[in-house]
C-alpha cells in the first residue's frame, strides 16, 4: 500500500509522512497464510474471533487518511512500518495502527519533528499516546497541521550498552532480563540520584526502566508509580524480586531498590550476572544480547519527542510544551 498522494496540494502544504501498520490478520491469514491461523479462523475460535473485525477497521481508517489529507489538500507518502527509511524530509509524521505504531515510528523522529498517532482500530487496539481514532482522522489531521493541537515535548530515554549508545529515543521501556521467562535475572544494580549513590545485588524476574510515558503501561502493571506526563525522571521497577529467608524461615529485609525514580541528571546502572541477559527495548522486536559482566547505562535523554495532542483532555494550544522539571519524589 506504499504510495505517493498527490492530488492537487495546495500551496504552502506540509509535507507528511504516514507510517502504517498491517494488522495480524492480514499478515498471518492473507499474506502468509500460515495453517494454524487458517484452522483456527475456519473452526471459529475465540482466539481468533475478533481478527477479521479489527483488520476491517483498521483498512477503513487508511482510507479514511487517504480521503482526509486529499479533502485538505495535503501530500503524503504512505510507508509500511517495517519498510524502515529517513523521515528527515517530512514536516509531520502520522501514524496509523495503535501505540505500537507509534513506538515503532517514533525511534526514528528527531526531537523537532511533529508527530500524531490515529487509531485505527479503538475496539481492539490501546490508543495511549493517540490524538485521533476511527471516525474523526479528518478533523485530528486538521488540527495537525494548522497547528491547533497541542505540541507536547515528551521525554525520552538513552540507553548505553558498555560504553555504545543503543539510542537515545526510548518512549516507553526497557526491560532487562534472562532469556527464558522462567529464569532468573541476575544483576548488580547502581542508582545514582546526583544526590548519593546506592548498589545492589539483586535476584528477580527482571527489571523495567523508562520515562514518564511508560510508566502507564508495563512499569504500572509491575507495581510503579504513574509518572506526571511533563516529568523528566526515569523510573525503575524490579519485577518479582526474590527476598530469601535466613534458614530457620525468617524472611530477610526485602531489597532497598525495588521502586524509584531518578532525576534528569541521575543514571540507572545494571551490570548482568547472567550470560543470557537480554534487553528489550521498547517493546519485543527491539532485542540486544547482554552477555555476562555487561554493563547498561540508562538516563533521560536530551531527544524528547514532540507529540500532538497528547495529553489527551489538555487544552489545545499552538505553543510547544517544553517538560518541567519534575518534583517527584524517590
Amino acid at each position: 500500500m506504499t504510495a505517493s498522494r498527490r492530488p492537487g496540494p495546495r500551496e504552502g502544504a506540509p509535507r507528511v509522512l504516514v507510517v502504517y501498520k498491517k494488522s495480524a490478520w492480514q499478515t498471518n491469514v492473507k499474506e502468509r497464510r500460515l495453517p494454524r491461523y487458517l484452522q483456527l479462523v475456519k473452526s471459529g475460535h475465540a482466539s481468533v474471533a475478533r481478527l477479521e473485525a479489527a483488520h476491517r477497521a483498521h483498512q477503513e481508517t487508511l482510507e479514511e487518511t487517504h480521503r482526509a489529507l486529499d479533502a485538505l489538500g495535503v501530500p503524503a507518502v504512505f510507508r509500511y512500518r517495517g519498510d524502515e527509511g529517513l523521515v528527515e524530509d517530512f514536516d509531520l509524521v502520522v501514524t496509523v495502527g495503535g501505540d505500537g505504531t507509534l513506538l515503532w515510528a517514533a525511534r526514528w523522529v528527531g526531537p523537532e519533528q511533529p508527530v500524531v498517532a490515529i487509531n485505527s482500530a479503538p475496539d481492539d487496539s490501546v490508543g495511549h499516546f493517540c490524538a485521533g481514532k476511527k471516525g474523526s482522522v479528518e478533523a485530528t489531521l486538521a488540527a495537525a497541521i494548522t497547528k491547533k493541537l497541542r505540541a507536547f515535548r515528551l521525554a525520552r530515554m538513552s540507553v548505553e550498552l558498555d560504553g555504545e549508545v543503543v539510542t537515545r529515543r526510548v518512549l516507553n521501556d526497557v526491560l532487562f532480563a534472562h532469556a527464558s521467562p522462567a529464569a532468573t535475572t541476575r544483576y548488580l544494580l547502581r542508582v545514582d540520584d546526583g544526590r548519593r549513590v546506592i548498589e545492589e545485588e539483586h535476584k528477580s524476574s527482571g527489571l523495567w526502566v523508562g520515562p514518564s510515558a511508560g510508566s502507564t503501561a508495563a512499569q504500572r502493571s509491575a507495581g510503579g508509580d504513574v509518572l506526571p506526563a511533563e516529568s523528566e525522571r526515569i523510573q525503575f521497577v524490579v519485577r518479582e524480586p526474590y527476598v530469601p529467608d535466613d534458614g530457620t524461615g525468617r524472611v530477610m529485609p526485602a531489597p532497598r531498590l525495588r521502586l524509584g525514580t531518578v532525576p534528569h541528571a541521575g543514571s540507572i546502572t545494571l551490570a548482568s550476572k547472567i550470560r543470557e541477559g537480554r534487553l528489550f527495548v521498547d517493546g519485543p522486536h527491539r532485542v540486544r544480547d547482554v552477555p555476562l559482566g555487561g554493563e547498561v547505562v540508562l538516563r533521560a535523554s536530551e531527544e524528547p519527542l514532540t507529540l500532538l495532542g497528547y495529553p489527551r483532555g489538555m487544552k489545545a494550544s499552538t505553543r510547544s510544551a517544553a517538560p518541567k522539571r519534575a518534583k517527584s519524589k524517590r
